[in-house]
């Protein structure tokens, strides 16, 4: 017959759905390979990470932002250089400082005479007219500046004198930050916070690793990177990563995790009760749903699975959540409570599969 039997949903699918699902594979498959060239050519620069590699480019298949979090030496803003070229968007950067204003990020208006005489407002572009944006310790800058980021972060438009500019398409934020315990820095506020995709915790190398680094990078040349994507290919994989399939079962996943570290909520076990001050919101689900998806077309599989929302549980909720006052006298950690929590979702599933 023309029609088959569609097991995710229960019903036939039609000759039309079918070849639909067939080009999705396709375009999916070839999709899979190019990132896996994109992948080597950020790798010839920004050598071993995987991890970080990964959590990058899914920050930007998502059509998200995300913040490189780790000491000044780790190759935050080589990544971020190296992504721009590779993925074949325009990219700026803005290093952050305690006096920076947020005109320097947005752009201003100034007053130009002409020829004659005649007088009228120009407005100047800032860096932030871009596709790939690099903010550069992001949390040496005050609060005021930070939060120049806020609308254009979420909504890709800023507005500079009562007038509403649209940002290029595609707009990413790959924001750099200090950890907090060094001098000279400002906390990112909440709601700046939740509006990066993930958080990407970038830690020191192994030996073999800085051996690599060491070899590659004292010589006479380093090594290039090449353009992979163009900025249309990297919008149309966003689409084609928004259809894909994501079964029941993982988006009830989703659902417990994220409610589970609420504590007020019924679902929260004791221990998050007396540990978490406050939980994530439904961004955060949001964020998981594109995540997941993301991190199975990084390792070519056509849907995502429960391992997918516990491996993608930490980068996406870390920033989301706090610890209250008790819990960090204690020395408890959010990263640990967050992998037990997800671990002991997962372990019912796994005895019923």
């Amino acid at each position: 017959t023309s029609n088959e039997y569609n097991l995710h949903s229960g019903e036939v699918m039609t000759q039309a759905e079918n070849q639909a699902a067939e080009d999705m594979v396709e375009q999916i498959e070839a999709l899979g390979e190019k990132l896996v060239e994109a992948k080597k050519s950020i790798t010839a620069r920004f050598i071993g990470q995987q991890r970080v590699v990964e959590l990058t480019l899914t920050a930007l298949l998502c059509g998200g932002h995300g913040l490189l979090v780790g000491l000044p030496g780790l190759g935050k803003t080589r990544l971020v250089e190296t992504l721009s070229t590779v993925m074949g968007m325009d990219g700026k950067r803005v290093q952050f400082t305690p006096d920076l204003m947020p005109a320097d990020i947005l752009g201003s208006e100034v007053l130009e005479t002409d020829e004659k005489g005649g007088r009228s407002f120009r407005f100047i572009e800032g860096p932030i007219f871009c596709q790939l944006l690099m903010a550069d310790e992001i949390n040496r800058a005050s609060p005021r500046t930070q939060s120049a980021l806020l609308q254009a972060m979420q909504e890709k438009t800023v507005t500079v004198a009562g007038q509403n500019r649209a940002l290029g398409k595609p707009f990413h934020v790959l924001a750099t930050q200090n950890p907090i315990e060094q001098e000279g820095t400002y906390p990112l506020p909440e709601a700046q916070l939740d509006r990066f995709l993930v958080q990407i915790d970038i830690e020191y190398p192994d030996r073999e690793t800085e051996r690599d680094i060491l070899i590659a990078t004292t010589g006479e040349a380093e090594a290039d990177s090449v353009q992979v994507f163009t900025a249309q290919e990297l919008l149309d994989a966003q689409r084609l990563l928004r259809r894909m399939p994501v079964g029941d079962s993982v988006v009830e996943m989703i659902l417990d995790l994220v409610r589970a570290f609420r504590p007020d909520e019924a679902e929260a076990s004791q221990r998050v009760k007396e540990t978490v001050a406050w939980g994530p919101g439904p961004r955060a689900a949001q964020a998981l749903m594109l995540a997941v998806r993301a991190r199975a077309l990084l390792q070519g599989r056509l849907a995502p699975s429960a391992e997918d929302v516990i491996d993608m549980a930490r980068p996406v909720l870390t920033h989301r959540m706090a610890l209250n006052f008790a819990a960090r006298a204690r020395g408890d950690s959010l990263t640990a409570l967050i992998d037990e929590t997800a671990a002991a979702l997962a372990a019912p599933k796994a005895a019923v599969a």
